[in-house]
């Protein structure tokens, strides 16, 4: 890739953290989308902290029609959210339908209005039996219609499609991420509640890489 010429989707989460990190040299603009889901507004402050360090433009894009239409337990407020184990079962009423087709789409126009060549997500081998649209074949597929649908053909990239969380986790331990400054938990409170699937998720990726926890949990 050429310097700075790829726009990233950041959460504001560990996974999306990391990659900013990781692909800094390479990353023009990197865009938060507030769709309404209860940990939006926690998530999209530790992305725009990090943004801010890098001196990377961070821009935040509005999908208010998400939370009013679809069905999902991460819309729903957080008693909706389910506790225990992230998998497919436990997890699935988080899904918000077709979420990363959508933010996607929005940033392969935004790439092709700003003349950059690649858009990046930090989908990761952990999502793929629970999430359909971060599933190595969506990629695939996503990736050949953005690149037909655009006159440049922007291609999409998906770095840590076949990685786990504590693989992602040990990568931001070698590019020193502070990941006191990430938010994971599906509630949205002040402090991650420690019990759902993605709080557990995010102990375990820690644990894997060696990492002493910094996070403040309820539980």
């Amino acid at each position: 890739m050429n310097d700075k010429d790829t726009i990233l989707i950041l959460s504001g989460g560990m996974d999306s953290v990391t990659l900013l990190y990781d692909k800094a040299e390479n990353i023009a603009v990197a865009i938060s989308f507030d769709y309404g889901s209860n940990h939006n507004a926690r998530e999209i402050e530790m992305a725009a902290k990090h943004c801010h360090r890098l001196h990377i433009e961070h821009v935040v894009i509005p999908l208010s029609f998400m939370k009013q239409y679809f069905e999902s337990s991460l819309l729903s407020g957080p008693e909706a959210i389910p506790e225990g184990q992230y998998d497919s079962d436990n997890m699935q009423s988080t899904v918000v339908p077709f979420r990363n087709g959508i933010m996607l789409s929005v940033a392969a126009g935004m790439a092709e209005s700003r003349g950059l060549k690649h858009v990046m997500m930090a989908n990761h081998g952990g999502d793929h039996t629970i999430y359909p649209d971060c599933r190595p074949e969506f990629v695939r597929a996503m990736s050949d219609a953005i690149c037909a649908g655009t006159f440049p053909g922007i291609t999409l990239l998906s770095p840590y499609v076949d990685m786990t969380k504590g693989e992602i986790a040990a990568r931001g331990k070698e590019l020193g991420v502070d990941y006191a400054l990430t938010y994971s938990c599906y509630k949205g409170g002040e402090k991650h509640c420690g019990t759902c699937g993605t709080c557990v998720e995010r102990k375990e990726a820690m644990a894997f890489a060696g990492i002493e926890d910094p996070t403040h949990y309820e539980h």
